[in-house]
């Protein structure tokens, strides 16, 4: 099966405009925008009329894993980012706050590899 796919005939959202049109899927990338677009042999093709093709969020201030006055939230990487995923979010900006001296330079979040889209950190300032 071809690793390509045409979202045919949706809604476009974008920050400039919203249009009726289709998106090329090629691998993890974007190929092409436009209107009438043919899909290559053995592409996946899905029919999008009626429903809106938005790119995907990015959620500036989540906190997962965080420790907290002696807790910690609920979410941790692998469940927060599925879950962000599903609804469309496709890059988080973990709100960490770090012990002193801990800077945003060298803050290593326990997230690691376990996680399902981007993420990034923000750290606080943390006063000694």
């Amino acid at each position: 099966m071809s690793d390509t796919t045409l979202i045919r005939g949706g809604t476009i959202v974008t920050a400039e405009r919203e249009w009726r049109g289709d998106v090329l899927i090629a691998g993890e990338k974007v190929a092409a925008v436009g209107e009438g677009l043919q899909a290559p042999a053995g592409a996946k093709v899905i029919e999008a009329g009626g429903a809106y093709v938005v790119p995907g969020g990015i959620d500036p201030h989540v906190h997962m894993e965080l420790p907290f006055m002696g807790t910690v939230s609920v979410d941790d990487f692998l469940s927060g980012t599925a879950c962000a995923a599903a609804g469309g979010t496709t890059m988080i900006i973990d709100f960490c706050i770090p012990p002193p001296p801990t800077t945003a330079s060298t803050w290593r979040s326990p997230g690691g590899a376990s996680r399902c889209s981007t993420r990034w950190a923000r750290c606080a300032a943390s006063m000694a």
